[in-house]
């Protein structure tokens, strides 16, 4: 038996940091997502024939270069606990109003400044009706999702508009010399890292998170609700419509359907990622290990002649899944936690 004398000290152990750090790094879901995709990509190179090319590489990263910008501030929104399912809409309007204004004469340049500023009024619109007038953002994005693509399609009708400045055309398939990279990445590379740094690195960051847990303890917390999801609507605007200048710009054409359904693979993107649908929770590298993943499955599957609608269903279970997961895995979390159980505490010392 030990006798105790002097003072116990007992130190209580966060929940979250209990486990060795390589468990807490390394037992999530993002890091799941990440070594699905590297199985993914090792399986498709050895069973698709074609997917090990360079070429394959340079046509994948083109595809899913909109979704991998858009989810950018998309994840943010949802970390808040809303939505944009405008997103694509946005996309199709930005591309016609660069379409138009180009066939007006404008300088494509100045085409692309105008469509940006377009992208800036959709999202404040948005962020409008969701921070003052108090609206729901589901709601809100559903009627803007109609209301943005009603005006790209009365813009242009069933026409297109394809004359484009070759030298931007080229720019936008061109690879970065000596690599099978594509220059969109430069651009996604640049904006990847500024959100990291806000989302993950910042005051700011740290009050999305604090949203997206409770929105009244993030206000008495001194966080300004407000006025950061109406920024992050705006972002949401702006990325959505320099997705569609580039869309316009590798495809050629500017069309009032341009870029349909595309929310709905961002979205697809960003809660396989691992963030919550009920906000609160997500980082960027799942995301983006997410998006990626997408477009490797959809890229093998039609090398290997599947069909679109195939592709579609598989996008879709995996979205499935990946929601049931996370709700099971809560649950597991929640049954372990039994109520009335005691802090941990630190080995005593004695003196």
């Amino acid at each position: 038996m030990t006798t105790m004398t002097g003072t116990t000290q007992a130190t209580r152990v966060i929940p979250g940091h209990a486990k060795p750090l390589w468990r807490r790094m390394l037992l999530t879901r993002e890091s799941a997502i990440i070594g699905l995709l590297v199985l993914v990509v090792v399986v498709a190179s050895v069973t698709v024939r074609g997917f090990g090319q360079p070429i394959t590489l340079t046509y994948l990263l083109l595809d899913i270069a909109p979704i991998l910008l858009i989810a950018l501030p998309m994840t943010l929104i949802m970390v808040t606990g809303e939505i944009d399912l405008s997103v694509g809409s946005m996309v199709g309007l930005s591309s016609v109003v660069t379409g138009v204004a180009v066939q007006a004469g404008i300088p494509f340049e100045a085409a692309a400044l105008i469509a940006l500023l377009v992208g800036v009024v959709g999202g404040a619109f948005n962020g409008f009706l969701v921070t003052v007038v108090g609206l729901p953002s589901l709601a809100v994005t559903i009627g803007t999702l109609a209301l943005f693509r009603g005006l790209a399609v009365g813009l242009l009708g069933t026409t297109a508009v394809t004359d484009f400045p070759e030298t931007w055309t080229a720019l936008a398939k061109a690879r970065i010399a000596g690599t099978t990279i594509p220059y969109i990445m430069v651009p996604f590379l640049i904006l990847l890292v500024v959100f990291v740094i806000l989302l993950h690195f910042t005051p700011f960051g740290r009050g999305i998170y604090a949203i997206g847990l409770s929105k009244d303890a993030a206000r008495f917390s001194g966080v300004d609700v407000e006025r950061m999801k109406f920024i992050l609507f705006v972002l949401a605007g702006l990325v959505a419509a320099f997705a569609g200048i580039f869309y316009t710009l590798r495809f050629g054409s500017a069309r009032g359907d341009n870029a349909t359904g595309l929310e709905l693979q961002v979205i697809a993107a960003v809660v396989l990622g691992g963030v919550s649908v009920f906000g609160g929770r997500g980082a960027l590298h799942g995301v983006v290990a997410a998006a990626v993943l997408i477009g490797v499955i959809s890229s093998a599957l039609r090398l290997a002649n599947i069909t679109s609608d195939v592709i579609n269903i598989v996008t879709g279970v995996l979205l499935v899944l990946s929601v049931v997961a996370a709700s099971v895995l809560n649950r597991l979390q929640q049954s372990r936690r039994r109520p009335g159980r005691p802090p941990r505490v630190a080995a005593s010392t004695a003196t």
